[in-house]
């Protein structure tokens, strides 16, 4: 911390100030305001800070431990390399909803209760649709409400799990928690929506192509991986993110081959990407929580790369469709080689970051005996190299000639991807310092023979399928098409549903109307009759369970008057 600001109001706070700096001022300012915050976590002693009570109950506004501190590094630096890479971009609101987007994600891993959770956890869904809807487009506002509405309601979740939990246990410290209660499935289910569970997932596929060239990149690196944190912090060891991880990183593959704009075959390779780390909370030991928590890091570093990399290409050539690119190594052979070396890390290639940090989680899969787990594991590393390892380069810059010839990337995005490709290289050739950031003392050897040839061998026969599948014409070509996934069922079916019902169910809704009618003026009815100033009960029954059986009847009459 600098002073007594806790950790990420640094950047919120400092974000305010931005606007009104001239163009170059700006650019330094908002540099610096990483570093910053960076340098106030060096050193920083492991406790509580910033405690208060409200209302009889303790607040901890900044835990901080181990944990805490490694997402706290992770994100400072995937902070400073946005700001790198978005320094041409003029936009003051995109620069001012980075930083607020950013504190708000660093502030949450350092909340020690539910409540400063929330507030934070709410500040990073307001402050990050800014970066969707400043592409200003009519898709992007689209997107961009969708995506809040989904936020928001995760944010309510939260907050209606924290009141219940504050009933079930007088405490609002966010510790482990588990699924015995409603207070725990509410926040669990807050924490899936934000980490994009099955069903729940569509928001990411839908609102991060959407976004703005740099806007994209911001996105990538900390909504998500907050919700890994929190899952980490609040749910290790709860079995059924075992399979719920290793059916997200199973299904985007199949979603991710046949897609032709590839920033969102990097949506759907971030879902599958996740999974490895919801499995890892799921298995809960020490090397698995390791394995999490150094996957994150990770993929936060070669996922931006990623992302970098395809944002350079759709400023340069003004589309990312993979069936109108190919051929751009001869104008942006820079860019291309970064993007090989994030295709590289996101595959695990001995000696780049995923390597390092994918065998953490893969062996304690092997070491716990989950053996359907680890075998869906082995075939999603498979899965990745082929639409995020090969897919991504190939059709982006090699392929056919499509014949654009345009600019490399600008100066500044050069400079943050060749710092972002550093890092996936280093970390991948040294690993010891991640490792001296996690949990959980760390007795692991990535580089044995047994993981380098398992892996090796694994690549090279994804590689083989991808040369005889394309050989043989038999791999799905990028065509100009859009995929249906689950979002059209609440996007077209659940719509068409209503005007099926507004249009042929109107005498049944009103009978459900006369009655819902009829039930509450009884029920009032009878409560003044038992329960009123001169019932026998009067001094037994609650006025605020009155006040909420009551509203709870006229909710369901609004819901079914408007319906």
């Amino acid at each position: 911390m600098i002073g007594s600001i806790p950790p990420g109001l640094v950047l919120v706070l400092g974000a305010l100030v931005a606007p009104v700096l001239p163009g170059r001022l700006r650019n330094l300012y908002l540099l610096a305001l990483p570093v910053l915050g960076l340098a106030g976590l060096i050193g920083l002693e492991h406790g509580i800070y910033g405690a208060f009570e409200v209302f009889g109950y303790q607040l901890a506004v900044v835990r901080v431990d181990k944990l805490s501190l490694l997402f706290g590094y992770i994100f400072h630096i995937a902070a400073l390399l946005s700001v790198v890479y978005a320094l041409h971009v003029t936009d003051r609101v995109q620069a001012v909803a980075g930083m607020v987007y950013v504190g708000s994600a660093i502030g949450a891993v350092f909340a020690g209760d539910l409540i400063t959770l929330f507030v934070y956890w709410e500040g990073t869904a307001v402050a990050s649709v800014f970066l969707i809807w400043a592409r200003r487009t009519e898709r992007a506002y689209s997107a961009g409400m969708r995506y809040l509405i989904i936020q928001v309601a995760s944010g309510v979740l939260l907050l209606a799990g924290a009141i219940l939990h504050v009933a079930e246990t007088g405490s609002l410290t966010f510790d482990r928690m588990g699924l015995d209660g409603l207070a725990g499935t509410l926040i669990f289910l807050a924490f899936g929506i934000k980490c994009a569970f099955p069903l729940l997932h569509n928001w990411l596929q839908d609102a991060y192509p959407e976004a703005t060239v740099t806007g994209t990149v911001f996105l990538s690196a900390f909504t998500t991986k907050l919700a890994v944190y929190a899952l980490a912090r609040g749910f290790a060891g709860t079995e059924m993110l075992i399979w719920i991880g290793a059916t997200m990183t199973a299904f985007p593959i199949f979603y991710a081959v046949i897609e032709n704009d590839l920033r969102r075959v990097l949506a759907y390779s971030l879902n599958n990407q996740l999974g490895f780390m919801v499995v890892g909370i799921g298995i809960g030991t020490e090397l698995s929580l390791n394995g999490t928590a150094a996957h994150a890091f990770s993929h936060i570093l070669y996922k931006a790369l990623l992302f970098m990399s395809m944002g350079a290409v759709l400023l340069r050539t003004g589309t990312i469709k993979g069936s109108d690119l190919g051929g751009l190594y001869k104008s942006m052979p820079w860019t291309t080689g970064f993007c090989i070396v994030g295709a590289a890390s996101i595959s695990a290639f001995p000696l780049f970051s995923g390597f390092i940090s994918k065998s953490l989680i893969l062996t304690a899969a092997a070491e716990g005996h989950y053996t359907v787990t680890w075998l869906v594991l082995l075939f999603a590393s498979a899965g990745v190299f082929h639409h995020s390892g090969i897919k991504i380069p190939y059709f982006a810059f090699f392929a056919h000639d499509s014949g654009i010839r345009c600019k490399e990337a600008p100066i500044n995005m050069l400079v943050a991807m060749g710092i972002t490709a550093f890092l996936c290289i280093a970390i991948g050739v040294w690993p010891d310092p991640l490792y001296a950031l996690l949990p959980y003392p760390v007795d692991f050897a990535p580089y044995t023979t047994t993981h380098v040839i398992t892996q090796l061998q694994l690549l090279l026969f994804s590689a083989l399928a991808f040369a005889v599948l394309m050989r043989t014409g038999i791999y799905p070509p990028e065509l100009r098409s859009v995929n249906l996934d689950f979002d059209w069922s609440y996007r077209r079916l659940l719509p068409a549903a209503a005007g099926f019902v507004m249009a042929y169910g109107r005498p049944t809704r009103e009978r459900l109307i006369a009655t819902a009618e009829r039930r509450i003026e009884r029920f009032i009815a009878r409560l003044y009759r038992h329960h009123g100033p001169q019932g026998p009960l009067a001094r037994t029954w609650q006025t605020g369970s009155t006040a909420l059986w009551v509203a709870f009847l006229l909710g369901i009459y609004l819901i079914l008057y408007y319906v």
